[in-house]
């Protein structure tokens, strides 16, 4: 990933904390038919590894979990805020004209090794943290136990674990802070009144950097 100085995101809890907030990863390997992607949800394991441990699952279906050797290198995208950025948000746009548009974001891009988990055991610890992470929320949050013991084993039988070390983590946060401070702000109000907030909070962090 092409990625300026002014542009790198280095921290890695800062990176752990991105992909645990948007945890739909795009996972992409080369197969027999050449580059493929996949969009999984991913459990981080951060404590696991130097870097962290990726898990996920696919239908046992998706040829994925057989066209990947041992040790696959594989690489998983995350992304969080995105948006389009006028140049007339620039107070400067309108002193010298010399802006264009641009396109603001955050993402990390995670560099791995892929091993293919096919036990249940596995399978039924992934879903069960999988679906306290996400029903955490809810009012009266799913369980597992919620459902009969056949169905969800029968449903378990269906999906492959995969596992990912990662041995790279590579982090962007393209927030216009090759701007000065006024054209970042300004650019984040007007964010704001087009109900992207979270953009505009993001790049008004990096004015506190």
């Amino acid at each position: 990933m092409y990625t300026p100085a002014h542009f790198a995101q280095g921290d890695i809890a800062a990176l752990h904390a991105l992909v645990q907030a948007h945890p739909l990863g795009v996972l992409i390997h080369h197969g027999p038919q050449g580059l493929d992607a996949n969009h999984l949800p991913f459990d981080l394991d951060p404590a696991t590894g130097p870097l962290g441990t990726l898990h996920a699952h696919v239908a046992r279906a998706n040829p994925l979990w057989q066209e990947c050797a041992a040790g696959a290198d594989v690489l998983v995208v995350f992304r969080s805020v995105a948006g389009y950025i006028s140049p007339n948000w620039y107070p400067s746009k309108h002193v010298a004209h010399r802006q264009v548009p641009t396109w603001n974001y955050e993402v990390v891009h995670a560099h791995g090794r892929l091993t293919v988990r096919d036990d249940v055991r596995y399978v039924r610890g992934l879903v069960a943290r999988l679906t306290r992470t996400h029903e955490a929320s809810q009012p009266q949050p799913w369980k597992m136990g919620d459902a009969p013991s056949d169905y969800l084993d029968a449903m378990l039988a269906n999906i492959v674990g995969l596992e990912i070390a990662i041995t790279r983590l590579e982090g962007k946060s393209k927030l216009s802070q090759n701007k000065d401070a006024l054209d970042r702000s300004t650019a984040a109000a007007a964010l704001d009144e087009r109900g992207e907030a979270g953009l505009a909070q993001a790049m008004r962090k990096t004015l506190d950097s």
